[in-house]
């Protein structure tokens, strides 16, 4: 019995070291805007203050310990990285009284762009081996995306036409976290050529945005909308 209980200290030691590793690791570039305030603590009392004063003369850090100026390209990056979880998060909205896995494979990509800012805010060329490991970002993620997108596109009309972002809240609100995704992807773009962030992060982006494109035409079928084709204006 004593050793069960040794063993479960253990585990739950080595996990908690796990959870503070990864918070540090977004908890450290707060001023880039990051949802790192969503974490969850039993002692309310020890939560971080939302304001550091830190970041009032342009300045920031990445979680390699560097001060930058908030525009620089990391900077920008993670911003609208963040932007895309806002985005998600409205569209996540529109889609809870979906009778399918929509809302909750949008929750879990909000879960996975904050682990893409923890990769971003960990410059690959000068971050040290141990806060790499931390912050690796694995391909399993795009495997995941292409897995959903097959399964909702057939069950999809073919396209004939280019179709307008439309269809109702729901499929116009991921028509817009898509142009959002390829914002946040051109960002990190930049970053994968300087040797900054693995091609991994703008694979996941690439295929994100496909699945968003996939998700709003799924939803517009869904609540029975009509998605609206281009006609040329002549």
């Amino acid at each position: 019995a004593s050793f069960t209980v040794i063993k479960m200290a253990f585990n739950w030691s080595r996990f908690g070291w796990l959870c503070v590793a990864r918070l540090k690791a977004v908890c450290f570039v707060k001023d880039a805007f990051l949802c790192e305030r969503a974490f969850a603590t039993k002692d309310t009392s020890s939560q971080l203050k939302i304001y550091t004063r830190t970041g009032d003369k342009g300045m920031s850090s990445n979680f390699a310990g560097k001060r930058l100026p908030k525009d620089h390209s990391i900077f920008e990056a993670l911003g609208t990285n963040d932007q895309l979880s806002c985005t998600i998060g409205v569209a996540r909205e529109f889609c809870v009284d979906i009778n399918d896995d929509t809302a909750t494979r949008l929750q879990e990509i909000q879960c996975i762009l904050q682990d893409v800012g923890s990769h971003i805010a960990t410059p690959r060329d000068v971050a040290t081996e141990t806060k790499l490991a931390q912050t690796v970002f694995a391909d399993v993620h795009v495997d995941n995306l292409e897995k959903w997108i097959d399964e909702m596109s057939g069950d999809l009309p073919a396209l004939t036409n280019f179709i307008l972002p439309s269809g109702g809240k729901a499929a116009s609100m991921l028509h817009l976290a898509r142009t959002v995704c390829r914002e946040t992807e051109r960002r990190v773009t930049h970053l994968v050529r300087n040797g900054q962030v693995e091609e991994s992060v703008a694979r996941y982006l690439n295929r994100l945005s496909d699945f968003l494109f996939v998700a709003a035409r799924h939803v517009c079928q869904q609540q029975g909308y009509t998605e609206e084709i281009y006609i040329r204006q002549d």
